[in-house]
């Protein structure tokens, strides 16, 4: 019972503002596929009373290519944050810092990576063991900010998701929302 209370202390330790970054070890062995993380949001969001948001071929294709990007290349160090990219791939390079100035470089990611006509919304996680998809959503669940865009609340109240896509790799987990449909 007490590396279980250990397990969720650890988990609440805020890494940078708008991503979370643990060093607790996973619940399990197994490594979770990304279609459990939109999953396990899904049904979180049904269990709240709210519908869940149809998976995107494209929002998971930009999902999948950020956590490698972030596995492999480490783009957030220093102000960069885990919403950045680094300039090793078909991307622009984007350093997004907690003052959201360069925000747009990281909504504009659905649509220089995919099909995708609209902006992409993102929340990461990360842990230095191998994360499941239930993992991650504790996490967010710690965080009002991350809270809010997974259930609509505070600024994101009256939007609409009508996309989402997620990825798992190496200890990243990201989830990208979107307002768009995607055909």
């Amino acid at each position: 019972m007490k590396k279980n209370h250990l397990l969720l202390a650890v988990l609440a330790i805020l890494f940078f503002v708008g991503c979370y970054k643990t060093d607790a070890p996973s619940d399990s062995d197994e490594t979770t596929n990304t279609s459990s993380l939109s999953e396990v949001i899904n049904a979180y969001r049904v269990e709240k009373g709210l519908s869940e948001i149809p998976i995107s071929t494209s929002l998971t294709t930009v999902a999948e290519a950020h956590v490698k990007d972030l596995a492999d290349n480490q783009p957030n160090g220093g102000v960069c944050n885990m919403h950045s990219w680094s300039d090793n791939g078909s991307w622009a390079a984007c350093c997004y810092t907690d003052d959201h100035a360069q925000a747009e470089c990281m909504w504009n990611k659905p649509r220089e990576l995919t099909s995708y006509q609209g902006n992409g919304y993102e929340i990461a996680a990360w842990s230095s063991n191998d994360i499941t998809a239930e993992q991650a959503l504790r996490i967010w669940q710690g965080s009002e900010g991350h809270h809010n865009v997974i259930l609509n609340k505070d600024i994101w109240e009256n939007t609409d998701w009508n996309a989402i896509g997620a990825a798992i790799y190496e200890g990243y987990a990201v989830v990208w929302f979107g307002k768009e449909l995607d055909e």
